[in-house]
């Protein structure tokens, strides 16, 4: 027997996943953390009316969901004021990257992104296998003229950029992404990622202009809406790009309870709103938390908040490492000089006081290490 026959291209591709989840971290470990603040869950979790729509929708679940989901789409237009026919609605935004990227690239098809934002994104591009092309950050944003000007050099059929930023949580107003849309250069896509949006200054976002072909902005219910496990993603776009997506997508990805969810979080935006000001206070006990330390915190736009070790990128991660080791789950930037910082999740006050107790001694240990 010979076994399976891979493709050449999956033969070239390692065995790794963008991110190695909590739950991982715990069985490797041995114990679970005492707080989850790496992956940029929100921690206050849906609107009530969500989970008992979602709990309502349980006793359905034995029938597929909608394959068109409908009436979120409708919902979704409805609450930007445009027509449905420019949403598609997925399993995630990191799923509705992977149909964008299946569509629009093939074998070394040029990509531009800033090294060191979304992994899963490169994820993608390398398992279509295009050629990916990398841009520096400037300073601790993303660089939107050099994206621009190397997608029109290399000739890329996807340009990404997020707005507000992972990992950094930095933004750029909607001025600057409404210049770096009209750079885009001829039969080039930009895919806005605008995960954390509900989150951001109202500066921050641009006005949705759909029928522009340029660009697909990409939102999601899993961080204002606090439904990370739901896996309820949506893009706006073009007609004829957003109807391109049922050519290749998992027409039942979705399920109907998840559907079900975020149809009532969208409605419930007052909700949205408390957690938008809880989101605010926990930034800045963070950063309060950092400065007793004396850490900086770099400003925020998201429901996470990176802090400056005050070091290099190895010293961040000896930081991280005594952080994991005291239970308390974090992340960080995986590219130089970014990954100087650690990345903090907004959490409650709960959350937040094993955070402030563990910090002095994650510092205290990594500094004793040779």
């Amino acid at each position: 027997m010979t076994g399976p026959r891979y493709t050449p291209l999956a033969q070239t591709l390692p065995a790794s996943v963008p991110f190695v989840g909590p739950e991982a971290q715990e069985r490797l470990r041995g114990a679970p953390f005492e707080t989850r603040l790496g992956a940029n869950e929100s921690v206050y979790g849906p609107s009530p009316k969500a989970i008992e729509a979602m709990q309502r929708a349980a006793s359905e679940v034995w029938m597929y969901g909608d394959p068109e989901s409908h009436d979120l789409r409708q919902a979704l237009a409805a609450h930007h004021g445009i027509d449905a026919d420019h949403i598609m609605v997925g399993e995630g935004i990191d799923c509705l990257l992977s149909y964008l990227v299946r569509l629009l690239v093939g074998p070394g098809d040029a990509v531009v992104t800033s090294d060191g934002a979304y992994p899963t994104f490169n994820y993608h591009v390398a398992g279509f296998g295009g050629a990916l092309h990398k841009v520096p950050y400037k300073g601790d944003t993303e660089d939107p003229q050099s994206l621009v000007a190397t997608a029109q050099e290399v000739d890329a059929k996807l340009v990404y950029l997020s707005n507000p930023d992972n990992p950094m949580g930095s933004w750029h107003d909607a001025e600057t992404v409404e210049t770096m849309i009209e750079a885009v250069p001829d039969g080039c896509v930009m895919i806005l990622d605008e995960a954390y949006c509900d989150l951001a200054p109202e500066t921050a976002i641009p006005p949705l202009r759909p029928d522009d072909e340029r660009v697909v902005r990409m939102r999601t219910f899993s961080k204002g809406y606090g439904m990370a496990g739901g896996r309820v993603g949506y893009a706006i776009g073009h007609p004829a790009l957003i109807d391109a997506f049922n050519k290749i997508r998992n027409h039942f990805g979705m399920c109907r309870i998840s559907q079900a969810g975020a149809l009532a979080a969208l409605q419930d935006q007052p909700y949205l709103a408390d957690i938008k000001q809880r989101v605010a206070s926990a930034r800045a006990r963070i950063a309060s938390i950092a400065a007793e330390n004396g850490l900086r915190a770099l400003p925020s736009a998201t429901n996470f908040v990176a802090i400056d070790c005050g070091g290099d990128g190895d010293f961040a991660r000896a930081v991280l490492a005594q952080l994991i080791e005291r239970g308390i789950f974090v992340r960080m930037p995986f590219v130089a000089p970014q990954d100087r910082c650690i990345r903090v999740s907004c959490g409650r006050d709960a959350d937040l006081d094993l955070f402030a107790a563990a910090l002095p001694k994650a510092l205290e240990a990594a500094k004793a290490l040779p």
